[in-house]
This record gives structure tokens, sequence and C-alpha cells, in this order.
């Protein structure tokens, strides 16, 4: 038989996983190609703690589905958007490629991630309501026991033991076309180019490891950004490419990606910065810029990561006093190893992290006289604002005085890329006409969702529900 298959899958992270074991579940006989070696496959799966925005095993968050449609996507025609109030036979070829967002396919998620997780289960893989970096939510979250390392290992056993075979050091470059639509891949492998025949899963995610694809679609912040873990470094967006090759339509938005604030410094994946609402942000001239404390952490440090992106350098200083320090749990929102650097005045802070020490005391000399009377409340929104001050801060605002301080520094990772392919709610890619693309499904980060925030903790989880989806349609044909 060779290389030809009922199906091959594109990627071994969790949608790459889950596609492999429901196909094979199905009968199939599957192949999945990744680009990795055996010892770092699952791309930034392996690497996440893998938080699932579920309220219960059996029901997702709430609040899920309306926090998905209501993301800002432009302004869209509305005479296209009409068409999503038809049924599906009825809706134009125009409504099918648009890239918004497909409510049927947020609606398929949200009815399929339980039986989804229930269904991972059953392979080994254990949830539990895990503790999380945030000390103030606005959404409830469970987690896999062992992260998404324990996914790539419980599913990766399941497709052995079903049969799957795994080709690492293997990267798919081009989609092969035939009178029945897609009918394999073509991929280099080290023993040289290798065509593997069969219906396709592209699950091989985004674009954040390749660099001229960054700085095609996000220019500048390119530069000062990079993957959040090892395994995004993987991800270089040749499935999105080939698919875009044979005419796949588009959702999401390619301007932006999911940023996490994070200490530069460090090599250790998401080693991230969430304890800024409680102290101050400055820029490397000592100047506040963005209000730190808009609501809870969870659900607005991507706005916050992107304002520190676009300082000079892309790098902004978290700085806290010994009040704030004593926040409780504090600790818990940093994730980096590296130490803070600690000064006993301002003026030593000042020129600990290279900035002006007259700016930086400017700044917290007027921050300081802004921070009013009030109860602070550090588990939720308190509505301890500053006045008479640009940035304001809206929520825990207490002066910054009691020496010593410590700051880290703060950039912008990229978690994943918000642009990616449009697919139905069969996660059957879409073309530029509206059609299904004959034999080629896609799911996980390659796919597009977001566009002006990403809805917290659903990256995973609806890459294991379309990732089984997919697979499954796939063994179908």
């Amino acid at each position: 038989m060779g290389n030809d298959y009922d199906v091959v899958v594109v990627g071994g992270g969790v949608a790459g996983l889950t596609a492999a074991c429901a196909a094979a579940e199905a009968g199939a006989r599957v192949a999945i190609l990744e680009r990795s070696p055996e010892a770092e496959t699952g791309g930034n799966t392996r690497y996440t703690e893998a938080f699932l925005r579920m309220k219960s095993l059996e029901e997702t968050a709430d609040g899920l589905e309306d926090t998905l449609v209501d993301d800002f996507m432009g302004h869209p025609d509305p005479s296209i958007m009409a068409d999503a109030a038809r049924s599906p036979e009825r809706r134009s070829p125009l409504y099918k490629a648009h890239h918004a967002v497909d409510p049927d396919y947020v609606a398929e998620l949200a009815a399929s991630a339980p039986e989804t997780l229930a269904w991972m289960g059953t392979y080994g893989v254990r949830y539990d309501f895990l503790p999380t970096p945030f000390l103030t939510t606005s959404t409830t979250r469970m987690a896999p026991v062992g992260g998404g390392l324990a996914i790539v290992e419980s599913m990766g056993k399941a497709a052995r033991g079903l049969g799957v075979e795994f080709h690492f050091e293997t990267t798919a470059r081009s989609l092969v076309t035939g009178a029945s639509g897609i009918e394999g891949v073509v991929a280099d492998t080290p023993a040289g180019g290798v065509t593997f025949g069969g219906r396709v899963v592209l699950a091989s995610g985004g674009y954040q490891g390749n660099a001229e694809m960054m700085a095609r679609y996000h220019g500048d912040r390119a530069l000062t950004s990079r993957p959040v873990a090892r395994g995004g470094n993987y991800n270089k967006g040749e499935g999105i490419e080939m698919a875009l090759a044979v005419g796949a339509a588009t959702a999401g938005n390619f301007s932006l990606f999911h940023a996490e604030p994070v200490d530069p410094r460090s090599g250790e994946p998401e080693a991230a910065i969430f304890c800024f609402p409680y102290g101050v942000l400055v820029n490397a001239e000592g100047e506040r810029f963005v209000d730190e404390a808009r609501g809870p952490i969870d659900a607005w440090y991507e706005r916050t990561t992107r304002d520190i992106a676009a300082q000079p350098g892309g790098i902004a200083w978290v700085v806290l006093d010994q009040q704030a320090l004593a926040v409780p749990n504090i600790r818990s929102g940093i994730r980096t190893e590296v130490p803070p650097l600690v000064a006993g005045t301002i003026e030593e802070l000042a020129a600990a992290i290279g900035a002006p020490a007259a700016a930086l005391a400017r700044t917290l000399t007027s921050y300081n006289a802004a921070c009013g009377e009030g109860d602070f409340s550090p588990l939720a929104p308190d509505g301890l604002a500053t006045s008479g001050i640009a940035p304001p801060k809206s929520n825990w605002a207490r002066s910054i005085n009691v020496g010593p301080f410590e700051a880290y520094p703060i950039m912008a990772a990229n978690v994943f890329t918000f642009g990616g392919l449009k697919t139905t709610a069969a996660a059957e890619v879409v073309d530029n006409d509206g059609r299904v693309v004959r034999g080629l499904w896609a799911a996980g980060e390659m796919t597009g969702l977001y566009y002006s925030n990403y809805t917290g903790s659903t990256s995973v989880l609806r890459g294991a529900t379309f990732g089984r989806i997919a697979g499954r349609e796939a063994a179908r044909g």
C-alpha cells in the first residue's frame, strides 16, 4: 500500500491527534505528518496548560457563543450577513465565503465540546478545575490534568493503538488535486520528497514561527514578538498557504495574533506576567501609556499586551512596590523563572530598567497623586480608580511608594495567529466561491475564528472538537 492512505492528517497537536483518532475509529487507514522530531511533537499543545472554557464537563461556560459571535469583525455588509438567518441551502456564495464568523460553527463548538472531552476521557485524558494564573476572572475554566502534554501523550498513545502511522520530520508542502478534489499531500522527508495519498485534514497551526509571514501580515510587530513556546516555532504556515493555493477562503483577522504578556528574558513556555493590574506599566521612556486595570485580567490582558507591543522596542516594565507585592497570591500571576530587578529607590530602579530617572520619578509622582481613597479589593474589580490623570487606572489604584521596588520586563508573545482558513461546522474547507473543497478538512489554530480579541480558553477546546469532527468526516469521505 506504500504511502496511500484513506486520510492524511497534517500536524500532530490536539487537532491533528483527535482527527487521526476519530478517522481511525471509523475504520480509515490514517497517517500523521509532523515536521518536528518525535521528542518535540505536539506543536503548541505540548507546552500549554490547555485551559478549557467549560462550566463543567457537561456544559461550556456561560456566554461562550455570544462572546465569540459578538467579537468585533469590522463592519460587514448587512445585505450579505442577513443570510445567516436563512437555511444553509438558501445562503449565497458571498455569505458562505465571507471572512466573518459562522454562527453555525460556533453553535457546533458549544454543542460538541462536552462530548469531545468525554470521548478524549475514554483514552485517558482527565480533567479538573485547576489553578489559573489569573487573580481575577470573567469566566469558568477546566483543564486536563497534566496540561497539553497529557493530551499529546494520551491521544498519541491512542492513535498508535488504533493503527495510525506517524511520519516525523516530515513537512507537508502542497496539496495534490485530482478529479475527486484533494487527493493527497506532497511532503519533504529526511529521505526526500514523498507523496502521501488520501483525503486530507490540515491541522498544522498558524504561522507564528514564520518570520516572513509575520512581517507580511503584522509589519513591525513581527520583530518584537515571538512564539509563546518552543512548539510555536514549528508553525510556519504551510498548511494555510497550500490551502490558499487551491482557492480556500479565509476567516479571522490576519492583522492580529493572540498576544500574551511574557518576560522576554525567559526561554520557558508561557513565562507570563499577569500581575500588572496591581502596579503600573511604564515604557522605556519612563512613561505610563495604558490603563493597567480596565477589568478582570483574564478578559483584558491581551488588549493591554497589544498596547505594550506598540511601545518603543515592544517592551514595557511593570513596577510593583511592597504594598502591591502583598496582594494575596500575586506570585501566581508571575510565571517567569527569572528574578525581578529590585531597587531601594525609584532613581535606582530607573537605572536598572534603563529609563530616564527624572521621567520615571515624575510619572510615579503624578500617578500617586491621582490615587484616591476607597476600599481595595484585589480579587474582583473594585472601582478604586485614579482621577485627573491620563491614562487613568480604573481599578486597584493604590500609590506605588513603599520600597524596595520590583520590576519585570514584558513583551507581547505570539500564542497563535488569528487569520486562517474558512471552514463549515463540519470542518470542511470552503473556497472563495462558497463551495466546499472536496477532500479537504481543517481544524485548530490554522482556521480563522478570532477578530479583535481572543475568547480565552477556547483554542484547545475548538482544536479538539473540530479535529474530531474533521477526522470523522474525512473517514466517511
